[in-house]
């Protein structure tokens, strides 16, 4: 179905002691390497987990979640150098979504959803088919720091991230080429305009205060283009 399932997907929780720096989320503790099928199967026992979404889960999470917060984690960027030959694009023409590059200078604003009870599993089940399967990510823990949280504690959360081994993974390329590829791709979610619009559109209404000049200038990139492509039907 996905060319990176045919590669030998890899959707394991996989973490370190380093990672975690310890290993509970909520005081429930954690075994150091923690599968999504394990605990749907009821092998690990979560009753509360944070998901943190930087990409299309700010908008669209389609899961049930007790609550949500704006919020950022330390030490990842986002780019747009994740190749989508499902959702947002096909397997001749990949669409381009957002994954995490470390950089311990860097900080990302998402938002994270805490879901509780049976929630849990089936989030994590509906998560593994969107972002593992159909998308190419696997999945880690880190620290999420809420905005309205002056104390800046920090909230262990999950997050779905596509690594530069990934089959799909384009890496990086010009402002210009990566809107170019956006505004001319579709999937079977819907256009990749929609996904970059979408989340610059969380950006300024939700993070007001920060710059992301990555994806500012691919938004402007993209949308240069529209009118050409309009011409052109």
């Amino acid at each position: 179905m996905h060319r990176a399932k045919q590669n030998g997907l890899r959707y394991s929780i996989s973490t370190t002691a380093k990672q975690l720096g310890s290993n509970s989320v909520r005081g429930i503790t954690l075994p150091t390497i923690m599968k999504p099928k394990d605990i749907i199967a009821g092998k690990t026992s979560l009753t509360s987990l944070w998901i943190f979404g930087y990409g299309s889960l700010v908008w669209k999470p389609d899961f049930k979640y007790k609550s949500s917060q704006v919020g950022y984690i330390h030490g990842y960027k986002r780019r747009f150098w994740h190749g989508d030959n499902f959702h947002r694009g096909n397997d001749d023409l990949p669409g381009r979504v957002v994954t995490l590059i470390e950089d311990d200078d860097a900080t990302t604003w998402g938002v994270a959803f805490e879901v509780t009870g049976s929630q849990v599993e089936e989030s994590l089940k509906y998560l593994n088919v969107r972002e593992a399967v159909c998308g190419g990510y696997i999945t880690k823990l880190v620290d999420f720091i809420p905005e309205d949280d002056q104390s800046n504690q920090t909230q262990q959360a999950l997050l779905y991230i596509a690594t530069p081994d990934n089959p799909l993974f384009l890496g990086p390329a010009s402002p210009e080429v990566i809107g170019h590829q956006i505004a001319t791709r579709q999937g079977k979610t819907g256009h990749n305009l929609e996904y970059l619009l979408r989340l610059a559109e969380f950006m300024r209404r939700s993070c007001p205060h920060v710059d992301d000049p990555h994806l500012f200038s691919i938004e402007a990139a993209a949308l240069a283009l529209v009118p050409y492509l309009l011409g052109a039907q």
